[in-house]
């Protein structure tokens, strides 16, 4: 007998989209403009094949599920420049782990924090609401119970967790948080991300911190969880206690076929994590490691890219102005656009632009008052070209 369970597994945007879409006919004479997927589509830095032909020869070997001290050192590095850890605090031998890009980790991650029970009783997964898809997944498939919290415009769209019943917070054995956000690009300031790592602590649950964004801004870099942790210093525990962190180079050096990035977190969750994925077998082959660990050590791609696309928020602010609320997000690469209607513009803007956006409801779970925070919104990635993302923009100001 086949896993029932799976079939629950409904909630995936795109098959949504395509159902939506895919009856209707977008106008003939205009090229299609899809919009609808984070898909970076900048040049890759030429480091990238330059490491792939150096490290052809390792093609043959299988790599280790630890890739290479080379690489965890150059994560290790990273993490403390960019987030001003104290010297030693991450650990490129006990508290970094390659992955398979973010997704592969952040589903994982259920199966390493969510035990059978948590106080006796069936335990929680906190989701906020919009989410990234991945995140519906893991209380499902683990037994969880699976609360999602709003992160609407009333909350600064992010989750806020303190806000739960003392029951919820008691049973909770994992929660997701993302910043910068997807879909809305909001960013968790210092403050927010300390009092929810407190949450964690007192609470006793993993804090799984998606910062796969966090190299995408307009104005000033999102601080990280590490960098909470850090302030907020030991007392009596670890420096990491509770938090795990999930990095990409998907986004931060458009390279989303390398399937590359990073999980860090406390010791002993990393010494579990690494079994775990010693059974999955996903691991990063070596000529991936290589380039990986290069571009991990390099700032000057990472700023460029980040130019590319505060150059397409400028654009946006100017074409779409005020109407659809704040266009130019904190971090994050989408417009998150207040339309009245998803899925009604959704169908309008393919059908009249041949503009293919994502309608916020697929992205949100409807509360139990009928109630669905993302039914208002579309979702729009811009990730192509100057040139085609200001097309794009014009077709959606004058269709909307």
């Amino acid at each position: 007998m086949l896993n029932p369970d799976l079939d629950l597994l409904n909630d995936y945007p795109f098959d949504r989209l395509r159902g939506l879409l895919d009856p209707l006919d977008p106008p003939a004479d205009k090229e299609k403009l899809l919009l609808s997927i984070g898909e970076p589509r900048h040049p890759a830095p030429p480091m990238v094949a330059e490491a792939l032909e150096r490290a052809s020869g390792l093609w043959g070997k299988y790599p280790p599920v630890d890739a290479t001290p080379a690489f965890r050192r150059a994560v290790a590095d990273w993490l403390t420049n960019r987030y001003h850890l104290p010297g030693g605090m991450v650990d490129p031998d006990k508290n970094v782990l390659p992955i398979c890009g973010s997704r592969e980790a952040l589903f994982l991650i259920g199966h390493l924090a969510v035990a059978r029970e948590k106080n006796g009783k069936r335990p929680v997964v906190l989701v906020p609401n919009p989410y990234y898809h991945t995140y519906s997944a893991t209380p499902l498939l683990t037994g969880a119970e699976a609360v999602f919290v709003p992160a609407t415009k009333e909350t600064g769209f992010l989750p806020d967790f303190a806000s739960l019943d003392e029951d919820i917070l008691e049973r909770t054995a994992l929660a997701y948080l993302c910043s910068p956000s997807n879909p809305q690009g909001a960013v968790a300031d210092m403050e927010t991300l300390k009092a929810t790592i407190e949450l964690a602590r007192k609470y006793d649950f993993v804090l799984a911190a998606d910062e796969c964004y966090a190299e995408v801004y307009t104005e000033t870099p999102p601080p990280g969880a590490l960098q909470a942790c850090a302030e907020l210093g030991a007392d009596g525990g670890g420096l990491m206690d509770n938090v795990v962190i999930f990095h990409s180079l998907s986004k931060r050096s458009s390279v989303p076929g390398l399937r590359s990035g990073f999980v860090a977190g406390p010791d002993e969750a990393m010494r579990l994590f690494r079994r775990l994925r010693s059974y999955s077998g996903a691991t990063l082959p070596l000529p991936i490691v290589e380039a990986s660990t290069t571009l991990w050590g390099d700032e000057t791609h990472v700023a460029e890219n980040r130019a590319l696309y505060k150059a397409k928020f400028e654009a946006a602010a100017r074409i779409l102005g005020p109407r659809f609320g704040d266009v130019i997000p904190a971090g994050a690469f989408y417009l998150w656009l207040d339309v009245g209607d998803g899925e009604a513009a959704a169908r309008k803007l393919w059908t009249e632009g041949a503009i293919r956006v994502l309608p916020g409801e697929y992205m949100a779970r409807t509360d139990a008052q009928g109630h669905n925070p993302g039914a208002g919104y579309v979702r729009a990635a811009l990730v192509h070209d100057l040139e085609t993302t200001v097309e794009a923009l014009q077709r959606i100001a004058d269709i909307l």
